[in-house]
């Protein structure tokens, strides 16, 4: 059996990748990644574990149910798991064509026979039947045969990683998306309080005005205000409405916005514990496929080395009518049906040799992903890590200003009230109390949306079951998002 040397940690740190033959020989290509560190650079606090069931991070069993739904009804995982199921079948013809190729027919027809009997002629009619045999079978001498079992079978782990990918991306998509909509009615919110307290501001103006404490700039201010203010509802209510329609979408359900969200979103805990940029090769599918992918480079590279080597066929065919059905099975007349030859590229104007150098180059465009991917990988992982250190930092800062905008809100409208303001001072206190408090939700959703890629950059946890009324009607496929 071919040998395909270790890739998955090893293979970045020592720089290079490649397939190891039945003869020895190694087809190398070159790649040079950085070495991994021990250690996140961006994480903060122990090394522990990290979460291995991420949904239940968020404490939300209307998130889980909902995730399960996107990914059991998602179209994109069950097109893919028809792919898994064609090149599965793929893998299984190329061991087959690697068998003796054994054939069996009859014969059935009539002939006439002409006997000249005292100078005349009588037809005499006979009916034949027979047995038709056939067999071949091409020596696989060099593992060139076995290379391409193998690298069939490289291509089922990259279409089985790639099913994986899809599952834990739909269930990253559907999170988010579920997040997003609780930001969105969070925000819309935000927008109704603030008509009501415009809506409070202008009361107060027209009191004022009717005892002549305000004059009608003052009015008309607060009229302006409030409908500002009402129009930015109605702008909160269409993000609403997107952002429930785009969830919709996930659970291939129909878009009409009747999807319904607490308006919650969660308090999320500092990332303690990452695990190591090693261990993530062993987790993301996407890692997984170009890994796969590579060795089946390599494994067709290997295939075109040896389609250079000589070639040793068996083949042999036996024929036999009625009367000769009892010798059918004679030894001896067996063996001497059967042929080999063994033959040797000569002359293919360089087809072969083009071939090899073809297969190389896709082995070191292969290597070239693959490297690509795990550095996008890390890159994604510091990302998230960084980015929860400081979106909590925006956080607790937006949560203090948010206490002291209120606190100012309610003092500019006493103030208002006794006339030691403007209509202006109270307008503008309201105002930083909305932005404040928008603020504070937005970063909360971003912390959220951000864990989520955070566990989607490590390459998902446990797995998440699929409902059996949702796995779908492909047979045989796991239904998990698998680590």
């Amino acid at each position: 059996m071919l040998r395909v040397l270790p890739l998955t940690g090893l293979f970045l740190m020592a720089g290079c990748a490649g397939v190891q033959t039945l003869s020895g020989e190694r087809l190398d290509v070159s790649v040079a990644p950085p070495p991994a560190p021990s250690a996140w650079v961006a994480a903060s606090g122990s090394e522990a574990s990290f979460v291995t069931d991420w949904l239940s991070e968020f404490d939300d069993p209307d998130l889980s149910a909902l995730v399960e739904e996107a990914v059991g009804n998602s179209t994109r995982r069950r097109g893919q798991a028809y792919n898994v199921q064609a090149i599965r079948a793929q893998a299984r013809a190329v061991y087959g064509r690697s068998l003796p190729n054994a054939s069996l027919g009859t014969r059935l027809g009539g002939s006439s026979t002409f006997v000249e009997i005292a100078g005349t002629d009588d037809r005499i009619n006979s009916d034949l039947y027979g047995l038709e045999a056939g067999l071949s079978w091409q020596v696989d001498l060099w593992g060139r045969l076995e290379a391409g079992i193998e690298a069939a079978n490289a291509d089922l782990a990259v279409a089985e990683a790639r099913l994986r990918g899809i599952e834990l991306s739909v269930a990253g998509e559907t999170a988010i998306a579920w997040f997003d909509l609780n930001e969105a009615l969070a925000q819309e919110q935000v927008a109704q309080e603030t008509v009501n307290a415009r809506q409070r501001a202008l009361e107060l103006t027209e009191r004022r005005f009717s005892r002549g404490l305000a004059t009608a700039l003052d009015v008309r201010t607060a009229r302006t205000t409030l409908a500002s203010a009402e129009a930015a509802v109605a702008a909160r209510q269409q993000g609403r409405e997107n952002a429930v329609r785009r969830l919709e979408t996930l659970l291939m359900r129909y878009p009409s916005a009747a999807l319904r969200a607490p308006g919650l979103l969660p308090s999320l805990a500092p990332i303690n514990g990452a695990g190591t940029p090693s261990g993530v090769l062993q987790r993301r599918p996407d890692i997984l496929a170009d890994e796969a992918a590579l060795v089946a480079a390599g494994l067709r590279a290997e295939q075109a080395r040896l389609a250079l080597y000589p070639a040793l066929s068996l083949s042999g065919s036996l024929s036999t009518n009625e009367g000769q059905l009892a010798d059918a099975l004679n030894p001896e007349r067996l063996a001497a049906s059967l042929i080999s030859s063994l033959t040797a590229p000569l002359f293919n104007g360089g087809a072969l040799a083009a071939e090899k150098e073809s297969a190389l180059a896709r082995a070191q465009a292969a290597a070239e992903t693959y490297v690509g991917t795990v550095l996008t990988a890390w890159r994604e992982v510091e990302d998230a890590l960084a980015a929860d250190r400081l979106i909590a930092l925006q956080e607790a800062a937006q949560a203090r200003a948010l206490e002291q905008a209120r606190l100012a809100e309610d003092l500019a409208e006493r103030q208002y009230t006794n006339g030691l303001v403007s209509i202006f001072n109270l307008i503008d206190s309201q105002t930083r109390r909305l932005n404040a408090e928008s603020s504070l939700i937005a970063a909360r959703a971003a912390r959220a949306s951000n864990r989520v890629r955070y566990h989607l950059a490590l390459g998902g946890g446990a797995p998440v079951q699929i409902p059996e009324a949702l796995a779908g009607p492909v047979p045989g496929q796991d239904k998990a998002i698998l680590q």
